[in-house]
């Protein structure tokens, strides 16, 4: 089985490569393929931490989280077209899953385009609550519980 090449860098500032990284992908994702509006998908960018996969070191994947109470809210993620289908996501989210587990969050939550729901499903994630539109475009919140290992 191949190795696959990827490198993730989170960070929080609006000045950096990373973020300049993220925000390309969820351009090119969001904006050019679903037609979101640019003004709604750069809502909230001051505090959250901005992730960015690299592949074969080129940016392929992107998502952002905001703590609340006492869990991370996912948000914005997305995998740039040419790179789909390679677990990219699965990667990111994981890494993201194990950031939380180390800073003793208890849970995870994000609003999932219906089209994506089996993807987060075989993550572990259950749909909560009624459907919503954001965006023009139909979501559920999806939650899922981490079990937090005592030191």
């Amino acid at each position: 089985m191949k190795t696959l090449e990827i490198e993730i860098k989170a960070t929080k500032d609006l000045a950096s490569q990373i973020y300049q990284d993220a925000l390309m992908i969820r351009k090119e994702v969001f904006v050019k393929e679903q037609g979101v509006d640019m003004a709604l998908e750069l809502d909230g960018e001051l505090g959250p931490t901005h992730y960015v996969l690299y592949y074969q070191g080129k940016p392929a994947t992107t998502a952002r989280i905001s703590p609340e109470q006492a869990g991370w809210h996912i948000q914005r993620v997305a995998t740039l077209k040419s790179y789909r289908k390679l677990g990219l996501a699965k990667h990111l989210l994981s890494k993201i899953e194990e950031d939380a587990r180390q800073s003793k969050v208890a849970y995870l939550t994000l609003g999932a385009q219906d089209s994506a729901q089996g993807f987060y499903t075989k993550l572990g994630y259950q749909v909560v609550g009624a459907g919503f539109l954001d965006a023009g475009i139909a979501h559920h919140r999806m939650d899922k519980s981490l079990q937090i290992k005592e030191n």
